[in-house]
Protein backbone atom coordinates (compact mmCIF):
# COMPACT_ATOMS: atom_id res chain seq x y z
CA UNK A 1 0.00 0.00 0.00
CA UNK A 2 3.00 1.85 0.55
CA UNK A 3 2.16 6.21 1.45
CA UNK A 4 -1.29 5.86 -0.13
CA UNK A 5 -4.15 6.74 2.71
CA UNK A 6 -7.29 4.17 2.94
CA UNK A 7 -10.29 5.76 1.13
CA UNK A 8 -12.78 4.51 3.19
CA UNK A 9 -11.37 6.17 6.59
CA UNK A 10 -12.97 9.50 4.49
CA UNK A 11 -16.91 9.66 4.98
CA UNK A 12 -19.01 10.94 1.76
CA UNK A 13 -18.72 14.39 3.30
CA UNK A 14 -15.21 14.37 3.77
CA UNK A 15 -14.80 13.10 0.33
CA UNK A 16 -16.77 15.75 -1.32
CA UNK A 17 -14.54 18.26 0.79
CA UNK A 18 -11.36 16.85 -0.99
CA UNK A 19 -12.95 16.00 -4.30
CA UNK A 20 -14.33 18.84 -6.58
CA UNK A 21 -16.94 18.82 -8.20
CA UNK A 22 -18.93 17.45 -4.98
CA UNK A 23 -20.93 14.92 -6.46
CA UNK A 24 -18.20 12.69 -7.31
CA UNK A 25 -17.64 11.89 -4.08
CA UNK A 26 -21.77 9.96 -4.45
CA UNK A 27 -20.24 8.20 -7.33
CA UNK A 28 -16.97 7.32 -5.79
CA UNK A 29 -19.13 6.14 -2.98
CA UNK A 30 -21.51 4.24 -5.15
CA UNK A 31 -18.76 2.36 -6.77
CA UNK A 32 -16.88 1.24 -3.40
CA UNK A 33 -19.98 0.16 -1.58
CA UNK A 34 -22.54 -0.69 -4.15
CA UNK A 35 -20.87 -1.84 -6.66
CA UNK A 36 -18.01 -3.20 -4.91
CA UNK A 37 -15.11 -1.68 -6.94
CA UNK A 38 -11.74 -2.78 -6.04
CA UNK A 39 -9.61 -0.28 -8.01
CA UNK A 40 -10.37 3.19 -9.19
CA UNK A 41 -9.72 1.71 -12.81
CA UNK A 42 -12.74 0.17 -12.87
CA UNK A 43 -14.70 3.79 -11.64
CA UNK A 44 -15.91 4.27 -15.67
CA UNK A 45 -17.62 7.07 -15.15
CA UNK A 46 -14.79 9.38 -13.49
CA UNK A 47 -12.56 11.24 -15.48
CA UNK A 48 -9.67 9.36 -16.35
CA UNK A 49 -7.17 12.24 -14.66
CA UNK A 50 -9.43 11.95 -11.76
CA UNK A 51 -8.98 7.88 -11.10
CA UNK A 52 -4.90 8.28 -11.81
CA UNK A 53 -4.66 11.22 -8.89
CA UNK A 54 -6.92 8.78 -7.10
CA UNK A 55 -4.77 5.97 -7.06
CA UNK A 56 -1.72 7.79 -6.41
CA UNK A 57 -3.22 9.13 -3.01
CA UNK A 58 -5.24 6.23 -2.07
CA UNK A 59 -6.20 2.61 -1.91
CA UNK A 60 -9.70 0.75 -2.18
CA UNK A 61 -8.19 -2.51 -1.01
CA UNK A 62 -6.51 -1.48 2.62
CA UNK A 63 -7.11 -5.35 3.57
CA UNK A 64 -6.20 -8.83 2.06
CA UNK A 65 -8.19 -12.12 2.45
CA UNK A 66 -5.27 -14.49 4.01
CA UNK A 67 -7.85 -17.82 5.44
CA UNK A 68 -11.33 -18.30 5.42
CA UNK A 69 -12.96 -21.16 7.42
CA UNK A 70 -16.64 -22.43 6.56
CA UNK A 71 -18.77 -23.84 9.30
CA UNK A 72 -21.29 -26.83 8.06
CA UNK A 73 -23.64 -24.25 9.89
CA UNK A 74 -23.60 -21.49 7.40
CA UNK A 75 -21.09 -19.17 9.31
CA UNK A 76 -17.78 -18.01 7.75
CA UNK A 77 -14.71 -16.81 9.37
CA UNK A 78 -12.13 -14.43 7.72
CA UNK A 79 -8.73 -13.75 8.64
CA UNK A 80 -7.45 -10.56 7.15
CA UNK A 81 -3.95 -8.92 6.62
CA UNK A 82 -3.70 -4.88 6.75
CA UNK A 83 -0.74 -3.21 5.10
CA UNK A 84 1.62 -3.54 8.29
CA UNK A 85 0.57 -7.85 7.67
CA UNK A 86 -0.83 -7.40 11.38
CA UNK A 87 -4.33 -9.56 11.00
CA UNK A 88 -7.73 -9.30 12.49
CA UNK A 89 -10.63 -11.67 12.23
CA UNK A 90 -14.34 -11.02 11.14
CA UNK A 91 -17.09 -13.56 11.40
CA UNK A 92 -20.50 -13.90 8.75
CA UNK A 93 -23.13 -15.70 10.87
CA UNK A 94 -26.16 -16.93 9.00
CA UNK A 95 -28.59 -16.24 11.86
CA UNK A 96 -31.40 -17.37 8.71
CA UNK A 97 -31.58 -19.90 5.89
CA UNK A 98 -33.49 -18.68 2.85
CA UNK A 99 -37.16 -20.15 2.70
CA UNK A 100 -39.34 -20.56 0.20
CA UNK A 101 -42.98 -20.76 -0.82
CA UNK A 102 -44.36 -23.98 -2.86
CA UNK A 103 -44.66 -22.38 -6.02
CA UNK A 104 -40.40 -21.81 -6.04
CA UNK A 105 -40.37 -18.06 -5.24
CA UNK A 106 -38.65 -16.61 -2.27
CA UNK A 107 -41.00 -16.21 1.21
CA UNK A 108 -37.94 -14.90 3.01
CA UNK A 109 -34.50 -13.89 2.38
CA UNK A 110 -31.08 -15.10 3.93
CA UNK A 111 -30.57 -12.92 7.28
CA UNK A 112 -27.12 -12.85 8.22
CA UNK A 113 -25.06 -10.93 10.72
CA UNK A 114 -21.43 -9.57 10.41
CA UNK A 115 -19.17 -9.44 13.86
CA UNK A 116 -16.37 -7.37 12.91
CA UNK A 117 -12.95 -6.41 14.71
CA UNK A 118 -12.22 -2.53 16.16
CA UNK A 119 -8.51 -3.48 17.25
CA UNK A 120 -5.52 -5.51 16.39
CA UNK A 121 -5.35 -7.30 19.79
CA UNK A 122 -6.50 -5.91 22.87
CA UNK A 123 -5.32 -4.47 26.28
CA UNK A 124 -8.91 -5.87 28.43
CA UNK A 125 -6.58 -8.60 29.21
CA UNK A 126 -9.88 -11.02 29.81
CA UNK A 127 -8.67 -14.56 31.34
CA UNK A 128 -11.26 -16.32 29.15
CA UNK A 129 -10.29 -14.63 25.73
CA UNK A 130 -7.90 -15.70 23.21
CA UNK A 131 -7.17 -12.59 22.03
CA UNK A 132 -5.89 -11.24 24.43
CA UNK A 133 -3.06 -13.64 24.79
CA UNK A 134 -1.37 -12.41 21.58
CA UNK A 135 -1.71 -8.58 23.02
CA UNK A 136 -2.39 -5.06 22.02
CA UNK A 137 -0.85 -3.82 18.61
CA UNK A 138 -2.88 -0.97 17.39
CA UNK A 139 -6.67 0.64 16.65
CA UNK A 140 -7.73 -0.16 13.20
CA UNK A 141 -8.88 2.90 11.61
CA UNK A 142 -12.96 3.70 10.36
CA UNK A 143 -11.69 2.16 6.97
CA UNK A 144 -9.87 -0.78 7.83
CA UNK A 145 -13.38 -1.17 10.02
CA UNK A 146 -15.82 -0.85 7.31
CA UNK A 147 -13.69 -2.49 4.82
CA UNK A 148 -14.27 -6.07 6.72
CA UNK A 149 -17.90 -5.80 6.15
CA UNK A 150 -17.81 -4.59 2.36
CA UNK A 151 -15.23 -7.51 1.53
CA UNK A 152 -17.63 -9.81 3.22
CA UNK A 153 -20.71 -8.73 1.30
CA UNK A 154 -18.38 -8.94 -1.92
CA UNK A 155 -17.08 -12.38 -1.29
CA UNK A 156 -20.74 -13.73 -0.36
CA UNK A 157 -22.39 -12.44 -3.10
CA UNK A 158 -24.36 -10.29 -0.58
CA UNK A 159 -26.31 -7.40 -2.99
CA UNK A 160 -25.83 -3.88 -1.72
CA UNK A 161 -29.27 -3.41 -0.62
CA UNK A 162 -29.45 -6.04 1.19
CA UNK A 163 -28.87 -5.07 4.86
CA UNK A 164 -27.76 -7.14 7.55
CA UNK A 165 -26.74 -6.76 10.93
CA UNK A 166 -23.34 -5.47 12.53
CA UNK A 167 -21.95 -6.51 15.84
CA UNK A 168 -18.70 -4.92 16.97
CA UNK A 169 -17.94 -8.41 19.31
CA UNK A 170 -14.71 -9.04 17.16
CA UNK A 171 -11.69 -8.74 17.89
CA UNK A 172 -10.61 -5.78 20.39
CA UNK A 173 -12.34 -3.13 22.96
CA UNK A 174 -14.75 -1.14 20.58
CA UNK A 175 -14.69 1.84 22.89
CA UNK A 176 -10.81 2.04 23.51
CA UNK A 177 -11.00 3.02 19.52
CA UNK A 178 -13.77 5.25 19.95
CA UNK A 179 -13.30 7.74 17.46
CA UNK A 180 -13.06 5.75 14.71
CA UNK A 181 -15.17 3.18 15.82
CA UNK A 182 -18.12 6.04 15.76
CA UNK A 183 -16.51 7.44 12.37
CA UNK A 184 -17.63 3.85 10.84
CA UNK A 185 -20.96 3.61 12.61
CA UNK A 186 -21.53 6.81 10.57
CA UNK A 187 -19.87 5.74 7.48
CA UNK A 188 -21.87 2.37 7.41
CA UNK A 189 -24.99 4.23 8.11
CA UNK A 190 -24.55 6.29 5.20
CA UNK A 191 -27.72 5.76 2.49
CA UNK A 192 -25.56 6.28 -0.01
CA UNK A 193 -23.11 3.81 0.89
CA UNK A 194 -23.49 0.40 2.64
CA UNK A 195 -26.84 2.36 4.44
CA UNK A 196 -27.00 -0.04 7.26
CA UNK A 197 -28.71 2.17 9.49
CA UNK A 198 -27.71 2.26 13.81
CA UNK A 199 -30.34 0.75 14.80
CA UNK A 200 -28.82 -2.53 13.16
CA UNK A 201 -25.48 -1.84 14.72
CA UNK A 202 -24.31 -2.92 18.16
CA UNK A 203 -21.18 -2.11 19.92
CA UNK A 204 -20.22 -4.63 22.50
CA UNK A 205 -18.09 -3.25 25.31
CA UNK A 206 -16.36 -4.85 28.68
CA UNK A 207 -17.88 -2.25 30.40
CA UNK A 208 -15.68 1.17 30.04
CA UNK A 209 -18.14 3.06 31.97
CA UNK A 210 -17.12 6.47 30.96
CA UNK A 211 -16.60 6.03 27.52
CA UNK A 212 -20.26 4.39 27.80
CA UNK A 213 -21.82 7.73 28.98
CA UNK A 214 -19.54 9.67 26.02
CA UNK A 215 -20.88 7.40 23.41
CA UNK A 216 -24.59 7.66 25.04
CA UNK A 217 -24.37 11.21 24.84
CA UNK A 218 -23.65 11.13 21.30
CA UNK A 219 -27.43 9.61 20.66
CA UNK A 220 -26.43 7.80 17.45
CA UNK A 221 -28.87 5.18 17.54
CA UNK A 222 -26.65 2.19 18.11
CA UNK A 223 -27.21 -0.51 20.46
CA UNK A 224 -25.73 -1.26 23.28
CA UNK A 225 -23.96 -4.72 24.43
CA UNK A 226 -22.07 -5.37 27.75
CA UNK A 227 -20.21 -8.07 28.76
CA UNK A 228 -20.93 -8.91 32.24
CA UNK A 229 -19.70 -12.36 32.87
CA UNK A 230 -19.57 -12.02 36.57
CA UNK A 231 -22.28 -10.90 39.26
CA UNK A 232 -19.26 -9.49 42.00
CA UNK A 233 -16.33 -7.28 41.45
CA UNK A 234 -14.33 -10.26 42.76
CA UNK A 235 -14.99 -12.98 40.20
CA UNK A 236 -15.18 -10.49 37.83
CA UNK A 237 -11.90 -8.94 38.60
CA UNK A 238 -10.07 -12.39 38.26
CA UNK A 239 -12.20 -12.88 34.82
CA UNK A 240 -11.43 -9.33 33.64
CA UNK A 241 -8.58 -7.40 34.99
CA UNK A 242 -10.70 -4.49 33.74
CA UNK A 243 -13.34 -4.50 36.46
CA UNK A 244 -10.21 -2.47 38.65
CA UNK A 245 -10.78 0.34 36.88
CA UNK A 246 -14.46 -0.14 36.22
CA UNK A 247 -16.74 -1.78 38.27
CA UNK A 248 -19.70 -3.39 38.29
CA UNK A 249 -21.60 -1.03 39.87
CA UNK A 250 -20.31 2.43 37.67
CA UNK A 251 -21.44 -0.22 34.43
CA UNK A 252 -24.53 -0.22 35.88
CA UNK A 253 -25.01 3.57 36.88
CA UNK A 254 -23.73 4.48 32.71
CA UNK A 255 -25.79 1.56 30.93
CA UNK A 256 -29.26 3.04 33.05
CA UNK A 257 -28.56 6.76 31.68
CA UNK A 258 -27.50 5.03 28.00
CA UNK A 259 -30.50 6.47 25.59
CA UNK A 260 -32.19 3.57 23.76
CA UNK A 261 -34.97 3.18 21.70
CA UNK A 262 -37.91 2.05 22.98
CA UNK A 263 -38.44 -1.33 20.92
CA UNK A 264 -35.14 -2.34 22.10
CA UNK A 265 -33.24 -3.62 25.15
CA UNK A 266 -29.79 -3.31 26.85
CA UNK A 267 -27.55 -6.68 26.00
CA UNK A 268 -26.18 -8.27 28.30
CA UNK A 269 -23.63 -10.98 27.33
CA UNK A 270 -23.01 -13.68 30.38
CA UNK A 271 -20.41 -16.22 29.23
CA UNK A 272 -21.07 -19.22 31.48
CA UNK A 273 -18.12 -21.17 32.63
CA UNK A 274 -18.30 -24.61 33.87
CA UNK A 275 -18.06 -24.45 37.64
CA UNK A 276 -17.11 -20.63 37.68
CA UNK A 277 -20.18 -18.57 37.25
CA UNK A 278 -23.00 -20.52 36.39
CA UNK A 279 -25.25 -21.88 39.59
CA UNK A 280 -28.53 -20.40 40.88
CA UNK A 281 -26.64 -18.25 43.18
CA UNK A 282 -25.08 -16.20 40.78
CA UNK A 283 -28.86 -16.15 38.66
CA UNK A 284 -29.78 -14.60 41.93
CA UNK A 285 -27.61 -11.99 41.86
CA UNK A 286 -27.70 -11.35 38.32
CA UNK A 287 -31.81 -10.74 38.91
CA UNK A 288 -31.13 -7.90 40.93
CA UNK A 289 -28.50 -6.61 39.72
CA UNK A 290 -30.73 -5.93 36.60
CA UNK A 291 -33.37 -4.73 38.47
CA UNK A 292 -35.16 -1.39 36.99
CA UNK A 293 -32.72 -1.92 34.14
CA UNK A 294 -34.28 -2.56 30.55
CA UNK A 295 -32.02 -5.58 29.95
CA UNK A 296 -32.00 -8.40 27.60
CA UNK A 297 -29.37 -11.36 28.98
CA UNK A 298 -27.37 -13.60 26.58
CA UNK A 299 -26.64 -16.40 27.96
CA UNK A 300 -22.91 -17.62 26.31
CA UNK A 301 -21.74 -21.04 26.53
CA UNK A 302 -17.90 -21.01 26.92
CA UNK A 303 -16.16 -22.05 23.81
CA UNK A 304 -13.23 -24.21 24.80
CA UNK A 305 -9.46 -23.65 22.94
CA UNK A 306 -6.49 -25.20 23.37
CA UNK A 307 -4.16 -24.11 26.73
CA UNK A 308 -7.70 -22.89 28.34
CA UNK A 309 -7.94 -24.01 32.41
CA UNK A 310 -12.15 -23.43 31.37
CA UNK A 311 -14.63 -25.71 30.41
CA UNK A 312 -18.26 -25.56 28.39
CA UNK A 313 -21.23 -25.60 31.00
CA UNK A 314 -23.70 -28.31 31.20
CA UNK A 315 -26.48 -27.84 28.71
CA UNK A 316 -28.64 -28.76 31.78
CA UNK A 317 -27.02 -26.20 34.09
CA UNK A 318 -27.55 -23.44 31.30
CA UNK A 319 -31.19 -24.43 30.94
CA UNK A 320 -31.91 -24.15 34.72
CA UNK A 321 -30.08 -20.40 34.89
CA UNK A 322 -32.15 -19.40 31.99
CA UNK A 323 -35.43 -20.86 33.17
CA UNK A 324 -34.48 -18.91 36.79
CA UNK A 325 -34.36 -15.81 35.15
CA UNK A 326 -36.84 -16.06 32.18
CA UNK A 327 -39.98 -17.47 35.17
CA UNK A 328 -38.87 -14.05 37.16
CA UNK A 329 -39.63 -11.88 34.28
CA UNK A 330 -35.90 -11.33 32.75
CA UNK A 331 -35.83 -11.51 28.99
CA UNK A 332 -33.27 -14.11 28.56
CA UNK A 333 -31.96 -16.39 26.07
CA UNK A 334 -29.23 -19.15 25.32
CA UNK A 335 -26.72 -18.10 22.04
CA UNK A 336 -26.97 -20.87 19.62
CA UNK A 337 -23.06 -21.46 19.92
CA UNK A 338 -22.21 -21.20 15.71
CA UNK A 339 -18.82 -21.77 14.07
CA UNK A 340 -17.69 -24.87 16.76
CA UNK A 341 -16.65 -26.14 14.05
CA UNK A 342 -14.33 -23.24 12.38
CA UNK A 343 -11.89 -21.91 15.66
CA UNK A 344 -14.83 -19.14 15.96
CA UNK A 345 -13.86 -18.01 19.43
CA UNK A 346 -12.07 -14.83 18.56
CA UNK A 347 -8.52 -15.09 17.90
CA UNK A 348 -8.61 -18.79 17.11
CA UNK A 349 -8.06 -18.34 13.69
CA UNK A 350 -4.99 -15.75 14.01
CA UNK A 351 -3.60 -17.66 16.54
CA UNK A 352 -3.98 -21.01 14.16
CA UNK A 353 -1.64 -18.52 11.31
CA UNK A 354 0.61 -17.48 14.30
CA UNK A 355 1.70 -20.59 15.74
CA UNK A 356 1.92 -21.62 11.94
CA UNK A 357 4.49 -19.12 11.09
CA UNK A 358 6.16 -20.01 14.07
Amino acid sequence: MGNKKIIQDLTKEELGELIKPSFRAKQIYNWIYNKYADSFEEMKNLPKEMREKLDEAYTVSPLKTVMVQDSKDGSRKYLFELHDKHTVEAVLLLMREKEYHEDGSVKHQERYTVCISSQVGCKVGCAFCLTAKGGFMRNLTAGEIVEQLRMIKKDNDIDANRRVNIVYMGMGEPLDNLTEVVKSVKIFADPEGLAIATHRQTISTSGLSTKIEKLGKMELGVNLAISLHAVDDELRQKLMPINKAYNIQSIITAVKNFPINDRKRVMFEYLVIKDVNDDISAAKKLLSLLDGIKAKVNLIYFNPYGGTEFKRPSEKDMKEFQEYLTVRGLHCTIRESKGLDISAACGQLREQELVGEA
